[in-house]
């Protein structure tokens, strides 16, 4: 290790060092939390000026991140703020900022790009920056690099730059931030020191891999194995479908083999930040190399099909009582992209409720987690959901579990519900009223 990178790294591990996190939302909260707990003082950025104001106040805007810990963090020095010219008084700065698709689905860069422009009038050297933000490989080496270099910043020499994918599992009450194994990559080998020496103060284990496009490439195969196995099972819901045959007892049959088999369970279409979305950024990438990502693209298109299938399934079941879905009532169980959570992102069912809206439907919902319908790039829905009782299951024409909570009465649902359409398989098979979806 070099000189100067054993220097860094010393700081870290006396915890004589500041830590910067930009991007305070479902990776950067709990991550720099984390590193308060772990007795660094931390700097948190963001570009909205609400949610700094909320921290500041000792609150949170995320159901995985409780007050108190919020509050802990501020007792140990943490300095919530959307002033990035305090990022020259960090020691080692982490982006954690999104990374979504263009409409043509290929990478949008600009938020990496713009946290960029924001830090590099204060960069300095002796100091490392990591990049967590899911990316195609070679995006720290052919981006964050090159503008290092021509602002004089050498990593491995006078500066240091890592890529260390975040693993956040929202709502997973087994992992946490510290728990979950770390994958970390170098632009040099100094530089991985570097990140190990940081990284380890506030994580159990870590996992270093010989380069930053190593890194990059190991959190997409992670995603791109899950959307490949869940577009496979999609696949075999509908063709079980069709045959009468019930997907979920099939999958839960098949997971009694003790080896060779991993369960994987279909649902109403993919959501979340990472499975939606990471995997073209691999096959993006990988054009350029002269292959075509057929897998990828295969359960892209089995994925992105989900939400139009359930909204035939929720038609034929209405046709079958003599009913279009324009004008019918129709009540959607859960918004959130996976249960026990609040997290919006790319969720099926806001592109189930905007093909229903297309249709006619008068709709409404009910989650316990998301009580008014946020603000999203593509879904606008002005509704605040609403309190699932007997009377209001009654009322509806139709009833579509999209999002299978726990807190989620399914009794007095199936109870209650004239129609009930079921995208989780939380019922059996039998029941009169309700469709497998």
């Amino acid at each position: 290790m070099s000189t100067a990178a054993e220097a860094l790294a010393e700081r870290f591990r006396s915890r004589d060092a500041t830590v910067g996190v930009i991007g305070l939302g479902y990776v950067g909260l709990p991550l720099v939390c984390r590193f308060a707990e772990a007795r660094f003082r931390t700097i948190g950025f963001d570009i909205d000026a609400e949610k700094v104001g909320a921290l500041k106040a000792g609150r949170t805007y995320l159901s995985t991140v409780p007050a108190e810990k919020v509050a802990s963090a501020l007792k140990r020095g943490f300095q919530p703020t959307t002033d990035y010219s305090q990022a020259a008084k960090a020691d080692a700065l982490i982006i954690c900022v999104p990374t979504p698709l263009t409409a043509t689905r290929e990478p949008d860069m600009q938020y990496i790009v713009g946290t960029l422009d924001a830090l590099e009038p204060h960069l300095r050297p002796q100091q490392l920056l990591s990049l967590e933000s899911t990316t195609y490989p070679g995006t720290t080496e052919e981006i964050l690099r090159p503008r290092l270099e021509k602002k004089g910043l050498r990593p491995g020499e006078n500066f240091f730059l890592v890529f260390s994918p975040e693993r956040e599992d929202p709502g997973n009450p087994r992992y946490s931030t510290q728990t979950i194994p770390k994958v970390c990559g170098g632009s040099t080998p100094a530089c991985l020191q570097a990140g190990l020496a940081l990284y380890s103060q506030a994580i159990d284990h870590m996992v270093p891999v010989s380069s930053t496009r190593a890194a990059e490439m190991t959190k997409l195969l992670e995603n791109v194995h899950r959307a490949v196995n869940i577009g496979l099972v999609n696949e075999m819901k509908v063709i079980a479908d069709r045959m009468g045959v019930d997907i979920h007892e099939v999958v839960r049959a098949a997971a009694t083999k003790p080896f060779g088999f991993v369960p994987y369970y279909p649902g109403p279409g993919l959501g979340g930040h990472c499975i939606p979305i990471d995997p073209f950024y691999l096959s993006w990438k990988a054009r350029e190399y002269g292959v075509d990502a057929r897998f990828i693209e295969l359960a892209g298109e089995i994925n992105r099909g989900m939400p139009a299938w359930v909204v035939g399934k929720i038609a034929g079941a209405l046709n079958s009582r003599g009913k279009p879905i324009k004008g019918s009532r129709i009540l959607i169980l859960g918004i959130a992209y996976k249960k026990n959570v609040d997290d919006m992102r790319e969720s099926p069912a806001a592109e189930i409720m905007e093909l229903l809206h297309q249709q006619g439907a008068e709709l409404r919902y009910s989650d316990p987690h998301v009580p008014r319908f946020p603000k999203m790039r593509e879904h606008r829905f002005e509704m605040e959901g609403v309190e699932l009782t007997p009377q209001v299951l009654k009322a509806q024409d139709c009833v579509v579990l999209v999002t299978d909570h726990d807190r989620f009465d399914y009794g007095a649902i199936a109870a209650h519900a004239r129609l009930l359409v079921d995208t989780r398989g939380r019922y059996p098979v039998g029941g009169a009223n309700i469709v497998k979806a």
